[in-house]
């Protein structure tokens, strides 16, 4: 799936649709770090992942940017440092002039009034003043893998970011995914609108026949019971 086709498809779908889709297909949900987050809130942000790993200097931000294609996410991997910012204002000013849609880093950020100007989605650990204070050798993985948290990405992902988090997907999955999210999407939007005008989920659910059913089979999951009526809420 191609950059414009992925913004298309993901426009209006959510981290928790795309990651509920993710554990019914069986894929593994690869979540970063909880407290990622974005540097303002109602960010959206998707694209194919534009790994680079960071030694201390801005050079091989430098080179991802030149090498990544227009619509990917540049994704930082600082080891979740907490003592170092390693993204300012020129390095996201450069990525969002070179076309990418974001930028998304394990660690922490700076020039954060300079960012929300900028408004390329960002997200990070948090933000601190001081830059790095240190050089170390560049390793020949620099630029084909990042580790965000427990998990390793490379460009055969792409990340889906928003209020509630950020998600790394395989691009070969992307349609597959998309198209349950959306399924999980609609029926939860029918569900709240029935909701609003007057009908419990607990009535909506045929929650009676789920407590019957568990009564006969106590090995009976609601998780279950819901699939087999074709709801949504939990995956």
């Amino acid at each position: 799936m191609d950059s414009v086709k992925l913004q298309r498809t993901y426009l209006d779908l959510t981290t928790p649709h795309v990651a509920d889709a993710c554990m019914r297909i069986g894929i593994a949900v690869r979540c970063a770090p909880a407290n990622t987050r974005p540097v303002w809130s109602n960010t959206h942000l998707v694209g194919r992942v534009s790994p680079v790993k960071h030694f201390g200097s801005v050079d091989v931000f430098l080179e991802a940017i030149d090498r990544a294609s227009p619509g990917d996410v540049l994704v930082v991997d600082n080891g979740g440092r907490l003592d170092e910012a390693c993204v300012g204002d020129l390095i996201t000013l450069e990525t969002s002039r070179a076309g990418l849609s974001g930028i998304v880093i394990w660690g922490l950020h700076r020039d954060t009034d300079e960012l929300r100007t900028i408004r390329l989605p960002f997200f990070s650990l948090g933000a601190l003043p001081v830059g790095p204070q240190r050089v170390d050798a560049v390793t020949d993985d620099a630029l084909s893998s990042a580790a965000v948290g427990a998990h390793t990405v490379t460009a055969e992902d792409f990340v889906l970011g928003d209020d509630d988090g950020v998600l790394f997907i395989p691009l070969d999955q992307a349609e597959a995914v998309a198209e349950l999210a959306t399924t999980i999407r609609d029926t939860e939007r029918q569900q709240a609108a029935r909701m609003q005008l007057g009908t419990s989920f607990r009535k909506q659910a045929r929650f009676d026949d789920y407590l019957a059913a568990r009564k006969a089979d106590p090995s009976v999951t609601f998780r279950q019971y819901l699939r087999s009526i074709g709801g949504a809420i939990e995956e």
